[in-house]
């Protein structure tokens, strides 16, 4: 858990660099930490989110079930990042989304009461929490023009570049769906670009 509360404290420093010694304090105080297993839900569709979870070790997924039963990846969560749908954590309507563990996890989560608790204290936690929810913008924003903008091969491109060490901890299955391809198309574009 000291491991996790450094790694989350480290993610805060590195958002919002003027948070004080008292107010990271203040801030991890609230925080309450997860262990999760291999295949455990943080999130059920149908659910509210009541806590913000950022991962300190593991990996997650979000999906949903499309109208002929299939689970639809839209996102992978690694150590640094923040596993939620926003939408339902902010407005707390059920969420149309599944989070799902791909290996143990831990998550350090702060609810939505303590979030509202913490950006009374200081508009530093306000700041914080504004550029949090723009970084989760731009990639909502990112993964949309994705599929407007670029081919199959471009956005298994971007994937491999944005998230190198990703390649070998998600299932193909996970990754066709996530980049909205089909198994045998991401194999052919694999040998083509290994031919190059």
């Amino acid at each position: 858990m000291e491991s996790g509360k450094q790694a989350y404290i480290l993610s805060l420093k590195q958002i919002c660099p003027t948070l004080t010694d008292n107010e990271l304090s203040l801030f991890v105080s609230k925080l309450s930490f997860h262990n999760l297993q291999k295949k455990e839900f943080f999130l059920e569709t149908g659910a509210v989110q009541k806590a913000i979870g950022f991962i300190t070790a593991g990996l997650a997924r979000s999906f949903y079930v499309d109208s002929a039963g299939d689970e639809i990846t839209v996102g992978f969560y690694q150590a640094g990042d923040y596993a939620t749908h926003y939408h339902s954590f902010l407005t707390r309507q059920p969420s149309n989304y599944t989070i799902q563990c791909l290996e143990p996890t831990v998550m350090a989560c702060l609810s939505y009461e303590d979030l509202q608790w913490v950006y009374q204290q200081s508009t530093s936690f306000e700041r914080y929490g504004r550029l949090v929810a723009e970084e989760i913008l731009k990639r909502q924003q990112a993964r949309i023009e994705s599929f407007i903008f670029q081919t199959a091969e471009a956005r298994y491109l971007t994937f491999i570049e944005k998230h190198p060490g990703l390649f070998n901890r998600v299932s193909l299955s996970h990754l066709c769906s996530y980049l909205g391809i089909e198994r045998q198309t991401l194999t052919r574009i694999r040998q083509r670009l290994a031919h190059q």
